[in-house]
């Protein structure tokens, strides 16, 4: 809960108090006043689970009300992702220790699955006994529909980023697919350059028929000539009947040759064919069949330098860098880790049937300074991790691979160089919005009051 929101509550809460009093209520009466006041839900529960208290707020959310809600089990009544295992009061009763925001997902009166954020703490009397618990829980329903706007705002055909580099890929794209050209995609292992193939297939005339790729570096010479064109009946010892190949598979659509720098000479040549005269001939035929394909190659190599040195056909090259689009690596576009992540996070909550929230400020800091040499693919096996041993809501340091873990010794340091990383993304991107708090807060998905903490926790001064 954000400082402006507990002052609002304190004052209603004080508001409450006062009114009750001047007309004579209960005890009772006014506690329920004082519940009713708060905008977050409350109930409570005896020693038995029943709950006790149920207040307006907690009504409005689960679509529950108040006397149906008093004197049953509270698990019957929210029915929630953690009532059968981890039930986040019973964790309270069992350590003393309080639940702070913990996300977690309620069934309402409706049968609607709502994403809340619960809290817990022990009820006791006079005396020190326990009676009891409470539970506050707070509705994200608007806040997952930010973020989905947010990644709306940044996705495009299931890329994502804010790069102003990507941002240029992503206008130009459409230009691209409308033509016929041949592409050809360089970019580190793991930038997406798959992706970015379907994206021009997607947006091109070709949409509608197949899209086909092939991994030119999976397969040997002899293996991969036959995948790409087919053959015959007979062509070799196991050939007992036709088989059509990737190009005969992908007619009328896109066929995608990814690691394209990988493949031999022999079949470089056979490949330049296809490029000149749209034809090809299947092993063991002698008829020349059309291709209607419109070709996109990927290297992760940069060609240029395999011609030189006499490892790629310069006349092939010419004919598959016809358009070329350069993907940056993510240590190039380390704004995008942060959409990166709760679009990982996003994903395996659905894949797992898990409710994660969100990473730490210690792993974000962790990963935004974290070079990538596996790019993107490797950013999602470090989330799909941290899911696989995450115990709570939030992924920790705890939960992170082994070699992004800080050991104990270099903790303190590594704090503070991950203090300093942290300060300087900031600055750049208060930089960038003219020093505007809150476009800076916005583009860096974080409340505004949560950035101006982080302002004065890191000492960063602000520029008029």
């Amino acid at each position: 809960m954000n400082d402006e929101m507990k002052k609002d509550d304190l004052n209603k809460s004080r508001t409450a108090r006062e009114m009750s009093a001047q007309n004579g209520m209960t005890k009772d009466e006014t506690t329920n006043v004082i519940l009713d006041s708060i905008a977050d839900g409350v109930f409570t529960i005896d020693n038995e689970w029943k709950i006790t208290s149920f207040n307006r707020a907690a009504e409005e959310i689960t679509g529950v009300s108040r006397e149906e809600a008093i004197g049953q089990q509270c698990c019957d009544i929210f029915k929630a992702s953690i009532c059968e295992k981890g039930c986040a009061l019973r964790e309270t009763f069992r350590t003393g220790g309080q639940v702070v925001n913990r996300p977690v997902f309620i069934i309402d009166a409706d049968g609607s699955r709502i994403p809340i954020s619960i809290s817990t703490a022990l009820l006791r009397d006079k005396e020190g006994h326990i009676i009891g618990g409470v539970e506050t829980f707070r509705d994200l329903s608007t806040l997952e529909e930010l973020q989905r706007e947010l990644k709306k705002k940044y996705s495009f055909h299931d890329i994502i980023s804010k790069n102003a580099r990507m941002l240029e890929i992503f206008e130009i794209l459409p230009t691209i697919a409308d033509s016929d050209s041949t592409i050809l995609i360089e970019g580190e292992s793991g930038t997406g350059k798959e992706l970015i193939a379907r994206a021009v297939h997607n947006l091109s005339p070709r949409k509608n028929k197949p899209f086909v790729a092939v991994n030119c570096g999976a397969l040997p010479d002899t293996l991969l000539e036959s995948e790409l064109f087919g053959y015959k009946a007979g062509a070799f010892t196991d050939a007992r009947k036709d088989k059509p190949g990737r190009f005969a598979l992908a007619e009328g659509g896109t066929i995608f040759l990814d690691e394209i720098g990988d493949i031999s000479p022999a079949l470089q040549v056979r490949l330049l064919r296809v490029l000149q005269e749209r034809m090809y001939e299947p092993l063991g035929g002698t008829k020349p069949v059309k291709a209607d394909v419109r070709i996109i190659t990927a290297t992760n190599k940069k060609l240029e330098k395999l011609v030189k040195a006499g490892n790629f056909r310069d006349d092939l090259y010419y004919r598959i860098n016809v358009i070329r689009v350069d993907l940056p690596p993510l240590r190039m576009r380390r704004e995008d880790i942060p959409l990166l992540v709760d679009h990982f996070i996003n994903h395996f909550n659905k894949l797992r049937s898990k409710l994660i929230s969100d990473v730490s400020p210690e792993v974000l800091a962790i990963l935004m300074h974290h070079d990538f040499a596996g790019n993107i693919r490797e950013l999602e096996n470090i989330i799909e991790h941290a899911f696989v041993v995450s115990r709570s809501g939030v992924i920790e340091v705890d939960d992170l691979p082994d070699n992004l873990r800080p050991h104990e010794q270099t903790a303190v340091s590594n704090t503070k160089s991950l203090n300093d990383l942290e300060a300087r993304y900031i600055t750049e991107a208060l930089r960038k919005n003219d020093w505007s708090r809150r476009k800076t807060a916005e583009q860096l998905g974080m409340h505004k009051t949560t950035l101006w903490r982080k302002i004065k926790k890191l000492g960063i001064e602000i520029k008029k």
